[in-house]
């Protein structure tokens, strides 16, 4: 495993994610190897119990970011560092059973599409993350079937796989799954954009919940409401240039 050597020791008020000089870049190899620069020199912290909004045009690279600080891409240069189990990893260069273990304790990310094996039940899918952090089985079950129906899954649907389900149930299934752990990291690609109003507002009590115990929270928002209702701090990305806090 790689471990940051010059990172700062973590301590209760350092950030849970400290981004320095990130930049991405996209090489189009089926066109001649064009080069699409995303963005350039990023740098920002979020805290425990902060959530920080992205914005910006679409295009700008917002899900790049958020994807690079789950390591889905890798970025072209700069550093992820991350508090991981009392001490910082960086993302950016972390070995991918490293990348995993952080995963599995330390950050949920919530996608905007429901993406699990087929014709697995949506309480085993729920029940997964916390299974993999060593809950038991009876435990897991119990508190993923209490998430499902917070989340207003009705319980005959629990034992079925979700690929049947509208779009608003499979994300609720999806924003379930991350939620139900209570990781200190948080991700959230546009958790609401397929819900109505009543389950806009569970998930805005969710987000606020996992701040008041102390998680660091990075979501894109599209609903302006959900957007001002969570976001304590807004980071804006621009085309082809730095990012501006």
């Amino acid at each position: 495993m790689r471990e940051t050597t010059d990172a700062p020791k973590p301590d209760a008020a350092a950030p849970l994610i400290e981004i320095r000089g990130l930049s991405k870049t996209f090489c189009l190899h089926v066109q001649g190897g064009t080069r699409i620069p995303v963005f350039d020199g990023i740098d920002l912290a979020v805290h425990p119990g902060e959530c920080l909004a992205l914005v910006g045009e679409s295009g700008t690279g917002k899900s790049t970011l958020m994807r690079s600080i789950y390591a889905n891409y890798r970025p072209g240069g700069g550093r992820i560092l991350v508090r991981h189990r009392g001490r910082i990893v960086d993302m950016a260069s972390a070995e991918p059973r490293e990348i995993l273990e952080v995963r599995r304790h330390s950050m949920g990310y919530v996608s905007q599409f429901l993406r699990v094996v087929p014709r697995v039940a949506a309480e085993d899918i729920v029940a997964e993350p916390l299974r993999m952090t060593g809950v038991g089985e009876t435990e897991a079950l119990e508190r993923a079937r209490a998430m499902l129906a917070r989340l207003r899954i009705p319980e005959r649907l629990w034992r079925l796989a979700p690929a049947t389900f509208s779009g608003g149930e499979q994300q609720r299934v999806n924003i379930a799954r991350g939620f139900v752990v209570g990781f200190p990291i948080l991700l959230l690609d546009e958790p609401t954009a397929a819900l109505d109003a009543a389950n806009r507002r569970v998930v805005i009590e969710l987000i606020a919940e996992a701040k008041a115990r102390g998680s660091a929270i990075v979501g894109i928002f599209h609903d302006r409401e959900v957007r001002d209702a969570v976001a304590d701090r807004l980071f804006e990305l621009n085309p082809g240039k730095e990012a501006a806090a």
